[in-house]
C-alpha cells in the first residue's frame, strides 16, 4: 500500500534498549520479531507490546475499597473465589485457631453470591461441626488439607463432568494431595497419595488449566535456602493430567530482602495468555506487617516486575496492619461489565475492567508506538479514558514506521469518552480486514488519556 511521510524527526525513549533513540526523518527500525496478537485482548501490563514512549507513562492503578456487602465471609486466610455463569462461588478456611499447618480445627467453608457483593452461607449438612450439620462446611475431619484447599473451574474442554472442579491442597509432610468435585460443593480425591512432593506448600498453592499452555499448572510455595530458611518464594509446575507434574521450576521473583508469603497466580478472565498474581509481601521486621503486590506473566514465562511498590496498602484501619491481615482471594472477577472485584479479608476492592495498569498521558500530547503485530479481525476497540478536553487518535503504520494510506487518524477519527470497547476509525470507517494477518504497528497519540488495552475483532 502507499504510504503517507513518515512521522517528523523527534527524540523517543526506546522502552526494550532503555536508551533515548532520536529519529531524524527516518522510519521506525524494525523490530526483532512480530508478534501474534490474533484477536486477543493485550493489557498493557507490561512493556511487550510497546517499542517506544514519547510523553506516556505506563501508570499503576489502585483498587478502591468497595462499599459494604451484606453478609460479607470472613474471607480468612487462602480464599478463592470463582466465577461460575451467573453463581460465585468463595471458598475460606474456617473453624477455630489453629495450633499448626494442618491442625484438625481446621475445615473449609463455603459461600454463594449471584452478584459477587451480597453472599449466603447455604446449609449443606454435609460435615458435623460442632455438634450440627447445619453449616457450610464442604471439607472438614481430613487433615491437613484444609489448611490451603485451593479449588478452581477446570476449562479443559474435555474434562470429565465428575472433574469440573480441581484442587491441590496439603503441607510439607503430605504433599500435595489431588481432589475434584462435579459441583464445586461435594469433593473427593482423585487418589490417596500425593501428587506432588517437591516444594515446601506452607502457603496457598494453586493450580488452573491454561489456555494458553494446554496443561495444568501451579504455583507454589518454596524457600530460597534449605527447608524454611531464606525468603518465602515461589515456584512453579506443569502436568497434562493433573496426576504427574513436572520437577519444580523454581522463579524467584523477589527483590532484595522480600519475602512473598502468597502468590494468587491466575489466568486474567478477559485475557487468559496474561496471569495475573496478587502475592502478599511480608515484612518480618515491621511486626510482621503486609501488604499486596502485582504482578504478571505471559504464558508461564518469568514475573514482570513492572511496578514493585505495593499495588494495595494496609490502609488507616490498625487492624490491617497486623500479621496475616491483607491476603487476596485468589482469582480477579468481573462484578459489572465496567468493574472488577478483588477480595481481601472480608473486604471487597474494585477496579476498572482491564484497570491494573494504563497508557496515560497528562496536559501535554505524547505518544506510543507497539512492536511490530499481526491482528485477526475486522475492526479494533479500545479501552480508554478520556477527560473531557483529552483525546486520542489511533494510526495504523507499516514495519518500516510509513503510517498506512488510509489509516492515518482524522479530525473525525478524535476519540472522546470512557468505555472498555470504543471502536476506531480512519475517515469514520473501522474496517480494518485488508491488513488482517499483516505486519502492523499502531501509534496511538494522545492527551489526558487512558488507554488500557487494545483488542481487535
Amino acid at each position: 500500500m502507499n504510504q503517507t511521510e513518515s512521522p517528523p524527526s523527534r527524540c523517543r525513549s526506546t522502552l526494550h534498549a532503555l536508551s533515548l533513540v532520536c529519529l531524524v526523518g527516518t522510519p521506525y527500525p524494525l523490530s526483532a520479531q512480530v508478534l501474534d496478537i490474533g484477536s486477543r485482548l493485550e493489557m498493557f501490563v507490561d512493556s511487550v507490546l510497546i517499542d517506544r514512549l514519547d510523553g506516556i507513562e505506563l501508570r499503576l492503578h489502585y483498587p478502591v475499597l468497595a462499599t459494604a456487602s451484606s453478609n460479607p465471609p470472613s474471607s480468612g486466610h487462602y480464599a478463592t473465589v470463582i466465577k461460575d455463569g451467573d453463581t460465585y462461588r468463595l471458598y475460606n478456611r474456617g473453624g477455630g485457631k489453629a495450633s499448626y499447618d494442618g491442625d484438625p480445627v481446621e475445615h473449609t467453608e463455603y459461600f454463594e453470591s449471584s452478584n459477587g457483593i451480597d453472599w449466603t452461607r447455604p446449609s449443606l449438612g454435609l460435615f458435623e461441626i460442632d455438634g450440627s450439620k447445619d453449616n457450610n462446611v464442604v471439607l472438614a475431619h481430613d487433615p491437613p488439607f484444609s489448611n490451603n484447599f485451593s479449588p478452581f473451574l477446570d476449562s479443559r474442554p474435555d474434562v470429565p463432568a465428575d472433574e469440573r472442579y480441581k484442587a491441590l491442597a496439603g503441607t510439607k509432610e503430605s504433599g500435595l494431595v489431588a481432589f475434584a468435585s462435579p459441583d464445586g460443593i461435594h469433593w473427593s480425591r482423585l487418589r490417596d497419595e500425593p501428587v506432588f512432593t517437591e516444594g515446601i506448600f506452607d502457603s496457598q498453592n494453586v493450580s488452573f488449566w491454561s489456555e494458553a499452555e494446554k496443561k495444568y499448572v501451579c504455583y507454589f510455595r518454596t524457600w530460597t535456602g534449605e527447608g524454611y530458611t531464606g525468603l518465602r518464594t515461589i515456584s512453579r509446575t506443569t502436568s497434562q493430567d493433573f496426576l504427574h507434574w513436572s520437577d519444580p521450576v523454581h522463579l524467584l521473583p523477589n527483590e532484595p530482602g522480600e519475602h512473598l508469603y502468597t502468590n494468587g497466580t491466575h489466568p486474567y478472565f478477559r485475557a487468559p495468555h496474561i496471569y495475573v498474581s496478587l502475592p502478599t509481601r511480608f515484612h518480618p521486621d515491621r511486626g510482621n506487617a503486609t501488604d499486596i503486590l502485582l504482578m504478571t506473566s505471559r504464558r508461564g514465562g518469568p514475573f514482570d516486575r513492572t511496578f514493585k511498590e505495593a499495588f494495595i496498602r494496609p490502609g488507616p484501619d490498625l487492624a490491617r496492619w497486623e500479621n496475616r491481615a491483607n491476603y487476596a482471594a485468589l482469582n480477579v472477577v468481573p462484578t459489572d461489565t465496567a468493574e472488577m472485584s478483588i477480595y481481601v479479608r472480608g473486604r471487597r476492592y474494585t477496579l476498572r475492567t482491564d484497570g491494573f495498569v494504563s497508557l496515560h498521558a497528562g496536559f501535554e500530547e505524547g505518544e506510543v508506538v507497539t512492536v511490530p503485530f499481526r491482528f485477526e479481525g475486522s475492526g479494533l476497540e479500545l479501552n480508554v479514558s478520556t477527560s473531557a478536553g483529552g483525546h486520542v487518535f489511533v494510526d495504523l503504520v507499516d514495519e518500516g514506521g510509513g503510517v498506512i494510506a488510509d489509516y492515518a487518524a482524522a479530525a473525525e477519527d478524535r476519540i472522546v469518552g470512557d468505555g472498555i470497547a470504543l471502536p476506531v476509525t480512519w475517515g469514520g470507517d473501522p474496517d480494518v480486514r485488508e491488513l488482517s494477518g499483516k505486519p502492523v504497528r499502531i501509534r496511538i497519540r494522545m492527551r489526558e488519556a487512558d488507554v488500557y488495552a487494545i483488542r481487535f475483532r
